[in-house]
């Protein structure tokens, strides 16, 4: 599994469900997302995030601070489960709890997870996307060196139109787009 500095991305593991749970019924971890999530259906997609790790070899990993051994959710590849203009892809991904925004996690996990997209599986892009107002991970997009061109920005298949998180923005990055903010 990957590994950054001071974050192990790995395997999920039955003691994740409550912490991931608890930063799934996070009304601000989630103000992004349609709605909190309830324990059965943050298991459920703790028990989906590790399926697709077992099936492909990459997935969410499930993300703790290495000094400490503590859970704090999740960073790492997916590939979406939708149509949409520049599907099929593989995306890069987090959802991090409260009280680990801030420290640079979900960058540096990013970074990683990066990392093995293209050195170990030789992707050619990566993805990532999300609502319009959610400054905080377009901000981590821009620092893990994506783009955005607004003619790509969609209304989320999985949302009514007249949902106000339909409408998203998506970024890109190659293996020849350089961190602008490495050295």
């Amino acid at each position: 599994m990957p590994s950054s500095e001071r974050l192990v991305l790995r395997r999920w593991r039955e003691d994740d469900r409550a912490p991931f749970a608890a930063l799934n019924a996070d009304p601000e971890v989630m103000r992004h997302f349609p709605d909190v999530m309830t324990r059965a259906e943050s298991n459920a997609l703790a028990d989906r995030l590790d399926a697709a790790i077992e099936a492909r070899g990459f997935g969410f990993w499930a993300l703790e601070v290495a000094a400490t051994g503590r859970f704090i959710g999740f960073t790492g590849l997916s590939v979406p489960r939708f149509d949409a203009h520049f599907t099929p892809a593989v995306e890069i991904g987090w959802r991090l709890s409260r009280d680990s925004w801030g420290h640079g996690y979900a960058t540096e996990a990013a970074r990683r997870s990066l990392d093995v997209a293209f050195s170990d599986l030789g992707l050619t892009e990566v993805v990532s996307f999300t609502a319009v107002e959610n400054t905080r991970s377009r901000a981590v997009m821009r620092r893990i060196g994506m783009t955005r061109d607004p003619d790509d920005d969609f209304d989320h298949p999985n949302l009514p139109e007249s949902h106000p998180l339909s409408r998203h923005v998506l970024y890109r990055v190659t293996p020849e787009k350089p961190d602008e903010t490495a050295g």
